[in-house]
């Protein structure tokens, strides 16, 4: 996976649409590229995108709305960070002008406005998810693994993800389940979900979960159980309320059992635990966005990736809700 280099004479004009935390992690990111300049941020509070400007874009054009944005600046690739319910239409006005487009997640907050943008982007410009353990090290090396084979089918897989999430949501969108569906699970966890499949291959049967907002608006405490193809037992855990950061991912095998944790990749064989130290290459979403705009590189994170995401969640929520096991086969 390729980055700057100090011979890169292109410079790949960007614009930011929401200038938000997240939106200050994606400019720091294209910051460090020699490739990127951040051409103009937009946001519905001005002020904030001119504070914005000011701490990390100087020079930038400062736009209140995405319309006047797209139509005053010549951009090639933009970088969405709104709340969920406003991407569809942001990332499908990017798209009619030709321009290449990271969108944060979810997509989008419907099934059929997620097959709109997959059927807008295939003709081009690139559309891509800001699922960003895809580039992440830790996940691309294991998913290495479990996919040689070498390890025997997979038998289990069991997840948990924990962070203060809840504590820092009062008063803004997350904590409003019209611009966040889902909660927890449906923003931070989504990431979750997609190693899920990016990992194991597999799709999931069958999922019962149980759901508890802790006095939130959002579902803040979610746990499921369920199924994948071949039989394969899967179980997860969500808490938004926690009191620490943590994020374990663990693959059961035939022959071997494969885990992050602790921000390490370790394997264990014959009741012994031991480090994976042969990485693959990482990066980031912002990086691959420049990869794909100057040199045509693959998508890691192609919009159709947000389609089983949002029905596993769907499925999740609706088991929550009903006390019954949800199907997925036919979905």
């Amino acid at each position: 996976m390729s980055g700057a280099s100090a011979g890169t004479t292109r410079l790949v004009r960007t614009g930011i649409i929401g200038c938000g935390a997240i939106a200050r992690l994606h400019a720091e990111r294209l910051l460090g590229d020699a490739r990127a300049a951040i051409a103009a941020v937009c946001d519905l509070d001005v002020a904030a995108a001119e504070r914005f400007r000011d701490e990390l874009a100087r020079g930038a054009s400062v736009f209140a709305d995405v319309p006047t944005m797209l139509a005053d600046t010549p951009l090639h690739a933009v970088v969405v960070c709104t709340p969920t319910r406003y991407h569809f239409d942001q990332v499908l006005a990017c798209l009619d002008r030709r321009i290449h487009v990271l969108c944060e997640k979810p997509l989008a907050d419907t099934r059929e406005r997620i097959v709109q943008l997959v059927e807008a982007s295939k003709a081009g410009p690139v559309l891509s998810v800001a699922y960003q353990r895809r580039y992440d090290a830790l996940y691309r090396t294991l998913r290495r693994e479990v996919q040689s084979g070498r390890w025997g089918p997979i038998r289990s897989v069991t997840t948990h993800n924990s962070e203060r999430w809840r504590q820092t949501i009062a008063g803004t969108w997350r904590d409003d389940p019209q611009l966040n569906p889902g909660g927890f699970l449906g923003d931070a966890g989504s990431h979750k979900i997609d190693m899920l499949f990016f990992v194991t291959g597999l799709k999931p049967t069958q999922v019962f979960a149980h759901s508890d907002r802790r006095g939130s608006h959002v579902e803040i405490a979610t746990t499921v159980s369920g199924r994948l193809e071949g039989g394969v037992a899967l179980s997860m855990n969500f808490i938004g309320d926690a009191q620490h950061w943590r994020e374990d991912f663990q693959i059961h095998c035939a022959d071997a059992d494969l885990a992050i944790r602790e921000q390490t990749l370790w394997i264990g064989r014959d009741n012994r635990f031991e480090r994976i130290e042969n990485l693959e290459p990482g990066s980031s979403p912002d990086v691959a966005l420049l990869d794909m705009s100057t040199a045509g590189s693959t998508n890691e994170a192609p919009p159709e990736c947000a389609l089983p995401v949002f029905d596993f969640t769907q499925a999740v929520l609706e088991s929550a809700r009903t006390g019954r096991t949800v199907e997925l086969l036919n979905r």
